[in-house]
């Protein structure tokens, strides 16, 4: 039986992997790549990266097909642009990214450490509204919310 972590190694296998700031050049240098964000509706809201659409994971391979209720063009019809994925810490987007790359999109990386990460490097956030996040807000909306029964019960 596979396990979480099992599923995220075997995908690291055929993922590539960038950091916040390569991130930042990217989107600085040339044409910038899609920056598509795989979070519920929710968190995205609370602290986004500026310029970055949303597609829960739940619904991304409806959104990367055509004729489909949760078809997104932006993604359905280019299978070639770059494209970065990103999260909360980078592990649904390395899962994202897998899925993608074997529906045939050829240029999609995982932002590792997620939006945490870019936080942690000082590049800006916004809400839902386009307004300026500040870190120490962001750090408090992307912090993990672990309950106690989420926790593993004692051997």
């Amino acid at each position: 039986m596979k396990r979480y972590a099992d599923l995220l190694a075997d995908a690291l296998q055929r993922v590539r992997e960038i950091q916040p700031w390569d991130l930042r050049e990217r989107l600085v240098g040339g044409p910038p790549p899609l920056v598509l964000d795989v979070r519920e509706p929710a968190e995205f809201v609370g602290a986004r990266i500026p310029g970055s659409i949303n597609v829960p994971r739940g619904v991304l391979e409806q959104a990367c097909e055509w004729d489909y209720d949760e078809t997104v063009p932006a993604l359905a019809g280019n299978r070639a642009r770059p494209i970065v994925i990103v999260c909360r810490s980078g592990n649904r987007s390395v899962l994202a990214a897998d899925v993608m790359q074997a529906m045939g999109f050829a240029d999609v990386v995982s932002l590792r450490t997620g939006v945490r990460g870019w936080n942690d490097f000082e590049q800006p956030l916004v809400d839902g509204a386009g307004r300026a996040v500040d870190g120490d807000e962001a750090e408090r909306l992307l912090a993990p919310r672990l309950r106690a029964d989420q926790r593993r019960p004692p051997a």
